[in-house]
């Protein structure tokens, strides 16, 4: 199926109520299509009467081009449009929800669903809207600590702990000693925001970071090493979603990286600046833009567009598509429907530059970025390997010029993490 674009400007009414979640309308043989939403804190409820007028701009649009008139469309829309949403917002009318879904226009969403898709996807990145209180209470203080963390740029760098990993000498400590120990990258500290899901977590970071913020999922324990696939486990993975997904809508770039990756030169220098996303791999298999990588989402760059924003919103939904799977699993398995479906452009790390335990290149320490201790089971397994990363790069810096380009100091091989994955 093709789809023409028409540009046009963003539609405002009193209170905001309703908008186009992006400058366009659609042409679709010969019909026209208009997106629009309905703020949260509107009426949940649209006249009915929307049917005849949206009927009537349909039909109209239909006749426009038979007949040659390829302009008319974009008129009767501009000047119908407005009184439209005026006449709906005026309108006490028992209606029908007015929502968007994958098929782009008036596909009805249970009132459910609604409630659990508040946030609007509609604003132009790095607008100064005013929040919807209920927005607040999902992510409260989250609005104020962005502009303190961001960028110039507005990116921020997010990487998330519990208690097990934040307290002392554990994962954290080794995560923001990587920072140090690199290539210029200690003042990137400056603009990474430190998730906790526990308050132990949060009072471990509180105590070496500038920028903590408290992320607790109440009912449940996730202050505890959870193993992989656990139950605690996915929660962690998934809720870390969820607020990325406000980030963007935000009007943030975000940069998310696993605590256990250690930083050693600056990776923004590789990030894709054509693609939505830029996201490191398990295996690489020799072309950027090729779909067949296998992605980890252990680190990844995403820009904050309407497109991502959407992305973020397919992939938490998919969840209940492959369960009981990670956020990687899922999104390795949805990323074919997110090209093709969203039209999100996904670019991928080598695994040269962002190494990781699962494919190691023992040499190239003049190149890489990051090591992440991926593929391995336990974090006194992870501790382990990761201290020789740290002290096995501490050696390379030590060496001469000269010294460097020989080779002769190269990464150890992880083998408590790879003896992890037989027990």
């Amino acid at each position: 199926m093709h789809m023409q674009m028409l540009s046009i400007s963003y539609v405002t009414c009193p209170g905001r109520c309703l908008e186009t979640s992006a400058p366009q309308l659609n042409k679709y043989r010969g019909s026209i299509y208009v997106v629009v939403r309905l703020r949260p804190h509107c009426p949940s409820t649209i006249s009915s009467a929307l049917g005849s007028w949206w009927e009537s701009i349909v039909t109209m649009g239909s006749l426009s081009k038979q007949n040659g008139l390829n302009h008319l469309p974009s008129f009767l829309l501009g000047a119908l449009l407005p009184t439209l949403l005026l006449f709906f917002l005026a309108s006490h009318r028992v209606g029908e929800q007015l929502s968007l879904g994958k098929g782009h226009l008036l596909m009805k969403i249970p009132a459910e669903e609604q409630e659990a898709n508040l946030t609007s996807d509609g604003w132009a990145p790095g607008g100064e809207e005013v929040l919807l209180a209920r927005e607040r209470d999902k992510f409260p203080g989250l609005v104020e600590l962005l502009p303190q963390v961001a960028t110039d740029d507005r990116t921020v760098i997010i990487t998330s702990v519990n208690e097990a990993w934040a307290r002392p000498n554990s994962l954290l400590d080794l995560f923001r000693e990587s920072f140090r120990n690199g290539e210029g990258i200690e003042h990137l500290l400056n603009h990474t925001l430190i998730v906790a899901f526990d308050a132990g977590a949060f009072d471990h970071c509180r105590a070496v970071h500038p920028h903590c913020y408290l992320l607790e999922m109440k009912g449940m324990n996730l202050s505890s090493a959870n193993r992989f696939l656990t139950k605690g486990y996915l929660e962690l993975v998934w809720t870390k979603l969820s607020l990325q997904q406000r980030v963007l809508e935000l009007g943030y770039n975000y940069l998310f990286t696993d605590v256990d990756v250690m930083w050693l030169r600056d990776p923004f220098r590789h990030i894709n600046l054509f693609a939505d996303v830029t996201m490191s791999c398990d295996y690489f298999y020799g072309d950027a833009e090729s779909l067949k990588n296998s992605p980890n989402t252990g680190f990844y760059y995403v820009k904050s567009t309407n497109r991502t924003v959407e992305m973020l919103r397919y992939w938490r939904a998919a969840r209940s598509r492959f369960p009981p799977h990670h956020d990687q699993k899922i999104f390795d398995n949805i990323k074919h429907e997110l090209a093709a479906e969203l039209g999100v452009r996904i670019a991928f790390l080598e695994t040269a530059l962002f190494d990781t335990f699962c494919e190691l290149h023992g040499g190239g320490m003049e190149r890489v970025c990051t090591m992440h201790a991926n593929c391995c089971i336990g974090l006194e397994n992870k501790m382990h390997d990761l201290r020789n990363v740290i002290e096995d790069w501490k050696n390379y810096t030590r060496l001469t010029p000269a010294e460097k380009k020989t080779g002769k100091v190269r990464w150890r091989f992880p083998a408590k993490c790879k003896e992890s994955l037989r027990a």
